[in-house]
């Protein structure tokens, strides 16, 4: 389906650019790229293709969203973030929250991800309970990512690599530790810590490994593992796709 994109006053895109080069400094200063990349996916995942609700529209900014069990922690992404989209009154949370995510992946080394904007805030959070459920299997995965969101099994592995940014916290998940050696920098290395199997000090989720069992998921597995350039083209065609559901819809 293509897009339609809103046109934007040359001030807003001015101020898009701005945000975007003080996001860069404060993301690389105070070291939250993971927390930011995790404000910008899980504001994002809630969209349902069938009703057309939830998505990346700004709502993560009501206590409301912010309460549900799979956000706990992303308060402090918003208490972080206040400061700065002050600056820029014109911009929407909508599309500030995902401008957000897309310098924590360029900032640690990622790829670039195009961004377009003009998402416009809704008023009310989501219902509860659309984000995908880190201790289930594949049939959970597609339920979220294909059936809800209408995202493809390319989407979820590639996705699934941003796990190579950040860690899991005990008191928000109730996982704990880092997916990867170095989880502030962006690289395919996820993928292949999980094939190499379990590794102290390092963390594998259900949902991770629920990858590696699959027969269509684990090909795309072991192609990122080996070719970075392939996994950094296919995250920021999906990273792109996610950050726009339900969003400029031709």
């Amino acid at each position: 389906m293509g897009k339609s994109y809103p046109i934007v006053s040359e001030e807003y895109k001015k101020a898009v650019e701005k945000a975007k080069r003080k996001l860069r400094g404060f993301i690389a200063e105070k070291k939250c790229a993971p927390l930011m990349l995790r404000i910008a996916w899980h504001s994002a995942g809630t969209y349902d293709v069938t009703t057309k609700t939830g998505g990346p529209f700004g709502t993560m900014r009501h206590k409301a969203e912010q309460g549900h069990a799979a956000n706990r922690g992303l308060d402090i992404a918003v208490r972080l973030l206040e400061p700065i989209k002050e600056q820029f009154p014109i911009l929407s949370y909508a599309d500030f929250y995902q401008l957000a995510g897309v310098v924590a992946v360029e900032v640690t080394g990622g790829p670039e991800i195009p961004f377009h904007p003009g998402r416009e805030d809704k008023p009310e959070p989501p219902v509860e309970g659309r984000l995908p459920d880190a201790t289930k299997g594949p049939d959970h995965l597609r339920d979220v990512f294909t059936k809800h969101m209408g995202l493809t099994d390319q989407d979820i592995v590639v996705l699934s690599g941003g796990h190579t940014l950040g860690s899991c916290h005990k008191d928000r998940s109730g996982f704990d530790g880092p997916w990867t050696a170095y989880p502030l920098i962006f690289d395919n290395s996820f993928f292949q810590e999980l094939l190499s199997g379990e590794k102290e000090g390092l963390l594998q989720l259900p949902s991770d490994k629920a990858l590696l069992h699959d027969p269509v998921f684990r090909p795309l597995v072991e192609k990122y593992a080996a070719d970075e350039d392939a996994f950094f083209a296919d995250y920021a065609e999906s990273h792109l796709k996610l950050s726009e559901l339900g969003f400029a819809e031709a």
